[in-house]
């Protein structure tokens, strides 16, 4: 079942490739990524105009491309701003980025690039509560269902900071992308996979209503490659015997 679902995704994340490239509503090379969608600026813009986004002061967004608009923003506007280390290659898995500290600019700070350069890992334990939790999609639907690149990385933090209880229910998840990344059909997913509260455009922000959030980990689904190249689950697998 869990093959037939795979590839049911990875049909979907083609076709919206595809798409993508044919309409030049991302730059090129989208295949096997977040899409880096036209009107991004614009997207993060609108996102900051909302209510939610106002009120909250602590933001933790993936680190593709796609998203440093968004976390330019959250670093203007003084919002504490955790960025997950990419591939969550390093055994304190999250970078913080503090704008009452940073030394260069919001811009620059953004960039996951020099992110690596300016900001201090952290560990789960050392992180507050998140209010916004800002993930990418190459596509999603107007219920919340989403599909990432397949990696699985957004699915790990996510269940990593819902076992730690710093995704309450309180928190709101977002997605930011390009319209045509919005799509009318059911997408395939597993009980490992969260929904998004909110989808922003550059044009449009859609409710999706409640959404979904696994409790944390399932480990039945990680293979052991994966855990292997990921310390904190490496050393968590070992801990439990496994």
């Amino acid at each position: 079942m869990s093959n037939k679902v795979d590839a049911a995704k990875q049909q979907i994340r083609e076709r919206m490739w595809g798409l993508l490239e044919r309409e030049r509503a991302a730059e090129p090379g989208v295949h096997g990524y977040i899409p880096a969608f036209e009107g991004a600026d614009a997207a993060a813009d609108r996102l900051a105009s909302l209510p939610v986004w106002q009120a909250a002061q602590v933001v933790k967004s993936v680190p593709d491309r796609a998203q440093q608009p968004v976390r330019e923003r959250a670093l203007l506007d003084g919002k504490l701003l955790y960025m997950a280390v990419p591939m969550l290659a390093d055994e304190l898995p999250f970078y913080l980025l503090d704008p009452r500290r940073i030394t260069v600019t919001a811009a620059e700070a953004a960039s996951r690039t020099t992110a690596a350069e300016v900001a201090r890992k952290v560990s789960v334990e050392e992180m507050q509560p998140i209010d916004i939790v800002v993930c990418g999609s190459v596509a999603v639907n107007r219920n919340g269902a989403r599909l990432g690149k397949g990696a699985g990385y957004s699915d790990i933090e996510v269940a990593l900071l819902q076992e730690a209880d710093l995704i309450r229910s309180t928190t709101v998840i977002v997605t930011t992308v390009h319209r045509k990344q919005v799509v009318d059909e059911p997408l395939p997913g597993t009980e490992h996979d969260f929904s998004v509260d909110l989808i922003v455009t550059p044009g449009e922000v859609i409710e999706c209503g409640p959404s979904r959030r696994p409790s944390g980990l399932y480990w039945d689904h990680l293979t052991k490659e994966k855990i292997a190249a990921i310390p904190i689950l490496a050393k968590r697998a070992a801990a439990r015997g496994r």
